[in-house]
């Protein structure tokens, strides 16, 4: 539905000008000089002719056959213009137009007024406030930013059409081809999702770029990517990361899995690449389209300069990659052709002095060794070659392989011819050996991605769902764990002091106190929580210390009295928790718990639903999750007993829409076997003050 914003069999500007300063003339010239086949119509009352094109008063009386309407007009004008357009039979529209939502209120009314219009006729709008389409291919070249691309394989599409103008100027110095590129701007029609399947389908398109500032459905624009990554890669650069999530919060998960941490995990969940910035955007995306994915994450580092290549090597590891073991038939082939003191040990040092032949031969000894999946060329600059010989001879040799090659000929001044010959031959060259790195860590996660079977959700309901309803209506959270057979520690309720011992004495010793106080989330923050009370006395010495720090600390406290707990010991403690997020639903967190968990932020965090493999992924992803499965004193712990629990709360939050937070922190995972035990629970129901509970 998208394809006449690309491939359109005829154009017409409306705002036309003959000004070579001004955005109409901008966008005929680029149509001009793109070579666009189709007819190209300037619309301009008072223009006759532009560049040669015949114009006309009203695109009324523009001539068949007649797809895509770009219009540059005033803003106060679009809306008129759109009309037209729909009367004509004009089904997409350009609007590059600027003055909606972007300046306030009244641009928000016109921008209502004019997706109202599209609506009525039908009609598919890119922008408002935006700077066009480029399809290298087509070729089409809709925007007003000086010059195309070469046509390539990596399709773009920005929220931000400033990014557009500046990645479309670095192109064309670089020679990096793109396929097609969209300007999203206020997307009161088209949006991000439409783009991403768009060019998902587009055969040319190897691999899909996007800078987003945000999204407005987050679970459809998920299946977007994840539909679209299963056909080609998806790189993404998500700005605005810096934002944190909601101002009050009942819990450490309401704290932790802020807006930043969604994103990061529906792009991790759904295939996507997330990238730091603009720089790893462009980077992974070239080596992405022009490069075979490793089959596994051994890497070959041939060089002339030590230090580089060490720099590299340094960044393996927390890469995920490391360095490949040579075969003895391959170090003693490169030890017969290489100076006698090269090194032919991993990395491959072929020494300052030689020449593109001596890497040729070094290059494809290495790419025959089945022990290799990559390998990466370093060059430092010298004076006694040519470095485009250096260029020739590394595509020549890659070409011959089917395993990725990435170069990093360093400097500019020297090499600038040589990267071109490297681009055109789809060879990515990275200024310093670091950025290749980052770059193979891409490829070896998105082919890991590939290679893993998707999982169903899992879906555990209630075992009483009579009770979850009573529990969810009074705010009673270990109740409503409890009917999700989520196992709890013995707890009860006291008021006094005296009460407290009989708890204690019915539950049996030891013991801990907690302080019963709704408007306190974090009972330790007002010295609320004794543990390990061994006897009546220290039962009452600890409700009174209870009661004393906490009003001392919040005066005025309305106080309920203590939970009685019992005492678990043996486990190792983590966090699990829900949060519901305005974009993406419900997030979930697993990770360290304990009091010191925002300042240690050992978190991982997900969308849900999950499956199960995803459940266990999320928490074998943080520290908590390495201690689990044994770590010096500690046995292994019950950790599928762990992600039972995590996939029931989050099963809790998906069929109660009520619940804003819900967190266990902490949760006592056992020895293996023995399961694990909620040892405190707090939540939040929508529209009600934090409440505290368990």
């Amino acid at each position: 539905m998208l394809e006449a914003f690309f491939t359109p069999r005829g154009v017409a500007v409306i705002g036309a000008s003959a000004d070579p300063l001004k955005l109409g003339h901008g966008v005929v010239r680029n149509l001009v000089e793109s070579r666009y086949r189709g007819g190209i119509y300037p619309v301009n009352p008072k223009a006759g002719e532009i560049l040669g094109l015949q114009c006309y008063p009203s695109v009324s009386e523009v001539p068949e056959p007649l797809d895509l309407a770009v219009v540059v007009i005033p803003a106060e004008q679009v809306i008129a213009a759109v009309e037209e357009c729909g009367e004509r039979g004009i089904r997409h529209a350009i609007i590059i137009s600027g003055g909606f939502r972007e300046i306030g209120p009244e641009g928000l009314r016109r921008e209502e007024e004019l997706s109202r219009k599209a609506s009525r006729y039908g009609m598919r709008i890119i922008g408002p406030n935006c700077i066009g389409t480029i399809d290298t291919h087509c070729p089409l070249n809709s925007t007003f930013v000086t010059g195309t691309p070469r046509p390539g394989g990596i399709g773009f599409l920005s929220q931000s059409g400033a990014l557009c103008a500046a990645v479309i100027d670095w192109a064309r110095a670089s020679g990096v081809g793109y396929s097609r590129i969209v300007s999203l701007g206020n997307q009161v029609d088209v949006h991000d999702a439409e783009v991403l399947e768009t060019f998902a389908s587009d055969a040319r398109t190897r691999v899909i770029a996007a800078y987003l500032e945000g999204v407005r459905e987050g679970l459809h624009f998920m299946r977007a990517i994840e539909r679209a990554a299963r056909k080609k890669p998806v790189v993404v650069l998500k700005a605005g990361r810096a934002e944190g999530a909601a101002q009050a919060v009942a819990s450490h998960t309401g704290a932790l899995a802020g807006s930043a941490e969604a994103y990061e995990a529906a792009f991790r969940q759904s295939g996507a690449l997330s990238a730091d910035s603009i720089e790893e955007l462009f980077d992974w995306a070239r080596a992405l389209a022009w490069q075979p994915l490793p089959s596994g994450n051994r890497v070959a580092v041939l060089t002339n300069a030590g230090g580089p290549a060490i720099l590299a090597v340094d960044l393996f590891e927390p890469a995920g990659l490391q360095l490949a073991p040579l075969s003895s038939h391959t170090r003693d082939y490169l030890k017969a052709r290489l100076p006698a003191a090269a090194s032919v040990a991993n990395p491959v040092d072929v020494l300052a002095g030689s020449g593109p032949g001596t890497y040729g031969v070094a290059l494809d000894a290495l790419l025959s060794d089945p022990a290799v999946d990559a390998a990466l060329v370093i060059q430092a600059p010298q004076n006694w070659f040519l470095p485009t010989s250096l260029a020739e001879v590394v595509s020549e040799v890659a070409a011959s392989h089917r395993k990725p090659v990435l170069a990093s000929m360093m400097g500019l001044a020297s090499v600038d011819e040589a990267l071109r010959i490297l681009h055109r031959r789809h060879i990515p060259n990275f200024a310093f050996p670091e950025r290749a790195v980052s770059a193979l860590k891409a490829m070896r996660t998105r082919r890991l991605w590939l290679d893993t079977e998707p999982e169903a959700p899992a879906h555990l309901q209630a075992s009483d769902p009579q009770a979850a309803s009573r529990a969810l209506e009074e705010s009673d959270f270990p109740a409503l764990l409890a009917a999700y057979d989520i196992p709890l520690a013995q707890t009860r309720p006291a008021s006094d002091g005296q009460e407290a011992v009989q708890e204690a004495k019915a539950i049996g010793f030891p013991v801990a106190l907690k302080l019963r106080a709704r408007e306190v989330s974090h009972k330790s923050d007002v010295g609320g929580v004794v543990l390990g009370l061994e006897s009546e006395a220290e039962v009452r010495e600890a409700f009174d210390q209870i009661m004393e720090s906490a009003r001392d600390a919040r005066p005025g406290l309305e106080i309920q009295g203590v939970w009685v707990q019992k005492m678990i010991s043996g486990g190792q403690e983590i966090l699990t928790g829900v949060r519901r997020d305005p974009q993406f639903g419900v997030l979930v967190v697993a990770g360290r718990g304990g009091l010191e968990v925002e300042l240690l932020r050992d978190i991982s965090t997900a969308v849900a639903p999950l499956s199960r493999r995803q459940a266990r992924e999320m928490l074998e992803t943080t520290r908590a999750g390495v201690r689990l499965k044994g770590w010096r004193h500690l046995p292994p712990a019950d950790i599928e007993a762990a992600v039972d629990v995590i996939l029931r709360l989050s099963q809790i939050a998906l069929d109660c829409p009520q619940i804003e937070e819900l967190e266990i922190n902490p949760l006592a995972v056992l020895p293996q076997g023995q399961g694990c035990v909620a040892l405190d629970v707090r939540g939040r129901i929508s529209s009600q003050s934090p409440t505290a509970d368990g």
